[in-house]
């Protein structure tokens, strides 16, 4: 794993530059800003962990698909016993912080998208998964944090994502090109966002074939160009 302890992850959020605001002013630093920084102690616990002598068997487990050892909130469960060490670590966690340690959503949306998109591919013929697989091997090799982006922001909710009158309520897609698509929206409540590496976005809710260019996922660096977040609370 490249990023080895909790020193490392602290040090590697300083090194990029996600658009931040709290208050209406840019936030430059998430380390060392009074809103900020206990969010990045809380996660930076579960990288010291894994470091651990003591917990590191369940901070770690080893990628079914490169063979190496990696941090468990990147990994895909392969049995009974990695849900059982999940549970236990986020007990110990939960004990060494007393808060949110901000890594879940994104760790439950991992595992969810790596068989929806196998699923997705043995039906349609598409090759998603081989694509996540390919991103999923990044995070696990550079050891970064991926926050979860799944609620919308949803407007009027007796409407449907197709039916608002601010399509921007729901995240979606504007526009596709030979390299990829172009989104545009909003996500809301996203735990941990602001000292994450990555953003793995996931629809909101069930989708029919109106609310088709809704039904979107995909993963991007916080810091990507066209990202904004406000930072509401600790």
């Amino acid at each position: 794993m490249k990023l080895k302890n909790g020193a490392e992850y602290i040090e590697s959020l300083r090194r990029i530059n996600p658009v931040i605001y709290y208050k209406g002013e840019r936030i430059e630093d998430v380390t060392r800003h009074p809103a900020t920084a206990p969010h990045v102690r809380a996660a930076a616990m579960t990288y010291a962990l894994a470091s651990d002598d003591e917990y590191s068997d369940l901070a770690t487990a080893i990628s079914h698909l490169s063979g190496k050892r990696i941090s468990r909130f990147t990994h895909v469960h392969q049995s009974a016993e990695d849900l059982i060490k999940k549970i236990k670590l986020l007990r110990v966690l939960g004990q060494k912080t007393g808060s949110c340690f901000q890594r879940c959503v994104g760790f439950d949306g991992i595992n969810a998208a790596y068989s929806v998109t196998y699923e997705i591919d043995e039906r349609a013929g598409t090759n998603y998964f081989t694509r996540f697989k390919s991103w999923l091997r990044f995070i696990q090799d550079e050891n970064l944090m991926v926050v979860g982006a799944m609620t919308d922001s949803k407007g009027d909710r007796s409407i449907g994502p197709e039916g608002q009158h601010d399509p921007d309520q729901y995240l979606h897609v504007v526009g596709r090109n030979d390299t990829g698509i172009i989104i545009r929206g909003a996500k809301i409540h996203m735990t941990g966002a602001v000292n994450s590496h990555e953003i793995l976005v996931m629809p909101t809710t069930a989708m029919d074939d109106c609310s088709k260019d809704y039904a979107i996922s995909c993963a991007l660096p916080v810091d990507s160009p066209g990202v904004t977040m406000i930072f509401g609370r600790q």
